[in-house]
């Protein structure tokens, strides 16, 4: 479903060129969530601009449903749904004008569009603040209709990015209980987090960059193993601390 072949980005500053990330490849299949996990600047975002085809890559590809990002953006947009913390919502309409107007723009009916907005708002527990303006929305009601917005053509693919920044505890629950859902539904899921032990739970593999590269991928209990600690976060820290211990690790289980 989603396929990513030694994607690499290079951006230009003042003190020479940054490598943000460095022929990365995975892929992730239909039903399962895929954890994209790394310090900040390890190149999550950067990685995952390209596979939505906001960023053009200088060598490497991405391919979603079928669909190359360089070549075919406008279709993989189509397949996708994206979820960010930064991600913004029209102050001035309600939810759901806000879900309407994004039924449109993906081309649903009227009446398909009024099922789907009706189906999320019970699954997701709008129903209270659905026809307020969402400028009087709180960041959990906020991040809800967001994810509403993202569901709302029932795209194949679901690209999230730190989803559950600045909620509470219920509203992070809201979320991950749907992701599960997502999964069950078969939708290929990529999933960027830092809430770790949500990510332990939820997702089927992972992907670990570290300065640009993917340094470790599998499930759960395969990088444990590989590693000799007990926990993904206990994995996390150490990765960034002592990354050679890791590579020795590793090196010797082979």
């Amino acid at each position: 479903m989603i396929s990513i072949h030694e994607l690499s980005k290079e951006f230009p500053t003042a003190e020479g060129p940054i490598l943000a990330v460095d022929r990365v490849s995975f892929e992730v299949q239909a039903g399962e969530v895929y954890g994209l996990l790394g310090p900040n600047g390890a190149g999550k975002t950067t990685t995952m601009r390209m596979i939505l085809g906001l960023l053009r890559a200088d060598s490497g590809y991405a391919e979603v449903a079928g669909y190359r990002s360089d070549l075919r953006g406008d279709d993989v947009k189509r397949q996708v749904g994206f979820i960010s913390a930064s991600s913004g919502i029209y102050q001035w309409l309600t939810g759901r004008e806000v879900l309407s107007f994004f039924a449109d723009v993906y081309g649903l009916a009227p009446t398909e569009a009024a099922e789907r907005i009706e189906l999320l708002s019970n699954l997701l527990d709008l129903r209270t603040f659905l026809d307020r303006r969402c400028a009087t929305l709180s960041t959990g009601q906020r991040q809800r209709v967001n994810l509403a917005r993202a569901l709302v053509h029932d795209p194949p693919v679901m690209i999230m990015d730190e989803p559950t920044l600045g909620l509470d505890i219920v509203g992070s629950q809201i979320i991950f209980d749907y992701i599960e859902l997502l999964k069950q539904q078969g939708k290929a899921i990529i999933l960027c987090t830092h809430q770790l032990d949500q990510a332990e739970r939820i997702c089927s593999r992972f992907g670990l960059l570290f300065r640009s590269r993917m340094v470790r991928e599998g499930s759960l209990d395969e990088l444990l193993a590989d590693s000799n600690y007990k926990s993904l976060v206990d994995l996390f820290i150490a990765l960034i601390q002592k990354p050679n211990a890791i590579d020795a690790m590793a090196a010797a289980r082979n």
